[in-house]
């Protein structure tokens, strides 16, 4: 079976066309190429910088990430930013010839992206993209869905990418925040037919036993067993603010909460002390959903102001 491997394009995605065919296209679009030892996908937020939810949504489905700079604005310190707090595993940076190199470096100094390799062309970037192994995940079945839709004669297909595990045909499993059982009757990569499919591969899942309509991004395909929580209670979290972001989280204001794919309403609630897990000193609060929200203990999440006049990125926090 071909390897997977999946890249979120940056700055100016327009290169998307020359790495990849196009597939679906929303508010995120979707290229990818197959060769005889690979299916590469190529993720970009298409709304975005309208739209911040979608940069984090199109960054989700990625663990490589390729940062094509045509300016040095706010809103490339945006995606910067959101890069950086999805610890993607490794990528590329290619830049238009009047941007100033030394200051894009100074721009990514003490991220993640400080990592990727700068590549002069999109042809050398073709060829060091060839290289890459997948980022697989192995453990119970983790699928978050990006679209579902309705195919006449078919039924219900889902698109996602199998953040962990393992999905086989007739397998049976559950959607979050659903609750509903459903079987695996299809898989898809890259439109063939495919026995099984395991992490990060990209798939299209013909499903039983729940409607598109009653589907939403950001929903999860899990495993009965699995050890993901959904609810609409107040969650702890341990808080740190981005330091580019103008203001204090404020209780009376509604934020918007990136979890995976998941981008939902909540409010915070202060709670007393501080604590340290993972991201360092922060302040720890508990989120106040407005819809039920798919997470794991630990899982990252990253608060958002869509109005703000600045950065829209408030900071990232550790759910408990």
């Amino acid at each position: 079976m071909a390897r997977s491997v999946n890249f979120v394009v940056l700055g100016d995605h327009s290169i998307s066309a020359d790495l990849g065919k196009k597939g679906t296209v929303t508010d995120i679009a979707i290229h990818d190429k197959k060769t005889s030892e690979a299916i590469i996908t190529f993720t970009a937020p298409v709304t975005f910088p309208d739209k911040i939810q979608a940069l984090m949504q199109a960054i989700s489905l990625a663990e490589y990430a390729i940062l094509n700079v045509t300016k040095l604005d706010r809103f490339l310190g945006e995606q910067v930013i959101a890069a950086d707090y999805a610890d993607l595993a490794g990528g590329f940076i290619l830049h238009s010839y009047e941007i100033d190199e030394e200051k894009l470096k100074g721009l990514v100094k003490n991220t993640t992206l400080s990592r990727f390799k700068f590549v002069d062309t999109i042809d050398r970037l073709k060829q060091e993209i060839t290289g890459l192994e997948p980022k697989g995940k192995e453990g119970q079945l983790v699928i978050p869905i990006d679209h579902a839709f309705d195919v006449k004669g078919v039924g219900t297909v889902v698109l996602g990418v199998v953040k962990q595990g393992s999905v086989h045909v007739y397998d049976e499993a559950k959607i979050m925040p659903l609750g509903k059982r459903i079987l695996v009757k299809s898989i898809q990569m890259h439109d063939d037919p495919v026995d099984s499919a395991s992490s990060p591969a990209r798939v299209g899942l013909a499903i039983k036993g729940a409607t598109a309509e009653e589907i939403s991004r950001g929903d999860v395909i899990c495993s009965f067993d699995s050890s993901l929580a959904a609810t609409s209670e107040p969650i702890p979290m341990v808080f740190e603010k981005c330091s580019f972001f103008k203001g204090d989280l404020a209780e009376n204001q509604t934020y918007l909460i990136s979890v995976g794919l998941q981008v939902k309403p909540i409010k915070v609630r202060a709670v007393a002390g501080t604590s340290k897990q993972g991201t360092g000193t922060g302040q720890s609060f508990e989120i106040l959903p407005e819809k039920p929200i798919v997470y794991s203990t630990g899982q990252v999440c990253v608060l958002l102001k869509p109005d703000s006049q600045g950065v829209r990125i408030v900071g990232k926090g550790l759910l408990g």
